[in-house]
């Protein structure tokens, strides 16, 4: 895995932490089990989501479907909590409107497992209760996923 000039990682143990130096990282295996092989591209995944983070950001938008009960949703706590029924966005996730689009909310940050449960948090509180699911499709729901700063 290529590791980009700005970022530097040092890997101690278990532990993944800033480090000068190399550029690549390298993590071998010799005669590993299937499930050895799964968990090392495990953590070469997490760590390439943390590069990825780290150097791009990650933003999630959400849009708001109703067409039976209007969804009033407010952002509170200096873009670190919406009220639809008291969601607090998780450490290090903020929250946007959207002034292009009506209806739309922005997630950011650089955990994309964060941004990624934010996003679940906020669909799981607005789903219509005690209705026929496949009548009643209001709620909040994703829309698009992907990096904050676009590979020009």
């Amino acid at each position: 895995m290529d590791i980009p000039d700005d970022v530097i990682i040092k890997v101690k143990a278990k532990l993944i932490e800033d480090e000068s130096g190399k550029r690549k990282l390298k993590v071998e295996a010799w005669f590993g089990s299937r499930k050895t092989s799964a968990a090392i591209r495990t953590a070469l995944s997490h760590v390439q989501n943390l590069i990825n983070g780290v150097t791009k950001g990650y933003r999630t938008k959400m849009r708001f479907v109703y067409a039976h009960f209007p969804i009033n949703a407010s952002i509170t706590n200096g873009n670190k909590g919406i009220e639809i029924r008291k969601v607090d966005m998780l450490e290090g996730v903020s929250i946007l409107r959207s002034e292009k689009v009506k209806d739309e909310l922005v997630l950011e940050g650089n955990d994309i497992e964060l941004v990624s449960r934010s996003a679940a948090l906020i669909n799981q509180k607005c789903h219509v209760k005690n209705k026929d699911i496949r009548k009643v499709l209001d709620g909040i729901y994703v829309s698009e996923k992907g990096t904050i700063a676009t590979e020009d």
